[in-house]
């Protein structure tokens, strides 16, 4: 049959597909619009499959905390350039998900991208059709659902990092302005984790290790290795773990220095910092 530029146009509206691909996919399926729909679909998760290795360095990254403060989500959604993240169907795109996690609490990702849509797609299947439509790899890299007594947050001014801080033994105090500096203060600084005690035992093995190779080469003697060797671990520690960084705004005080000042037994029960291109 005939496909008619009014058709290329309804299906264009329904799909938000480019009008030579609608065009073709209302031919392919003889003028049947449904079909047409499945047909753009397909082709969304070629794309996907197409561009499956390629690098998303570009994107956004969304924060929420809840009216009482006491839960935060962060997404992350990334693409491969600049100008996608700022196209108004990957922006709604970032923005919807957030919706979904927020409404749903979804625990982790994989619970979020199997959340059900309107149409009863899952939100994976809408992530692949929109690749269909612009043509490059979009993935969402992140998803962090955190509660605690009190939650913090800090989205960067370019949209790419954001960080959770979750507090503990908070007990009625104000941290409006000090959750959002230890917020800031990971983003910058990018601590590995916590304290001392939430550092893996691998990471904490292969430190020891290079401090040792590097005492070795400054000609130390062997039987001292081990003992210079611990003392770059707590160099290290003081470097990479949140507790014990000095704080960015006052180096006279480290983070847990400045919480027990704040409050009497207020600390860090987690964070989580999502970086898009870093």
């Amino acid at each position: 049959m005939a496909i008619t530029a009014a058709d290329v146009n309804k299906l264009r509206q329904m799909t938000g597909a480019g009008m030579m691909d609608c065009k073709k996919a209302l031919t392919e399926a003889d003028g049947d619009f449904e079909q047409a729909v499945d047909i753009l679909r397909k082709q969304g998760q070629k794309v996907a499959a197409k561009r499956a290795d390629n690098v998303v360095s570009e994107g956004l990254v969304l924060v929420h905390v809840s009216p009482d403060g006491t839960n935060g989500k962060i997404v992350g959604l990334a693409c491969e350039t600049e100008p996608v993240s700022k196209v108004e169907s990957f922006q709604n795109l970032a923005t919807n998900i957030m919706s979904q996690a927020v409404a749903g609490n979804a625990p982790d990702k994989e619970a979020l991208l199997a959340t059900p849509q309107a149409d009863g797609r899952t939100l994976a299947e809408h992530i692949t059709e929109l690749i269909g439509k612009i043509g490059e790899k979009l993935e969402l890299i992140a998803y962090e659902n955190v509660t605690a007594d009190v939650v913090s947050s800090y989205v960067h001014s370019n949209n790419k990092r954001g960080v959770l801080v979750a507090f503990t033994g908070v007990n009625g105090a104000d941290l409006s302005e000090v959750g959002r500096d230890i917020a800031m203060q990971v983003a910058a600084m990018k601590p590995i984790a916590v304290d001392k005690g939430d550092v893996d035992a691998a990471t904490i093995e292969r430190e020891i290790e290079v401090g040792k190779e590097l005492a070795r080469n400054e000609g130390k003697a062997e039987a001292m290795l081990e003992k210079i060797a611990l003392g770059r671990l707590n160099k290290f520690y003081k470097e990479s773990t949140l507790l014990n960084q000095e704080f960015i705004k006052d180096g006279s005080l480290t983070i847990s220095q400045l919480l027990d000042k704040t409050q009497k037994g207020l600390t860090v029960k987690t964070f989580k910092h999502v970086a898009i291109g870093a």
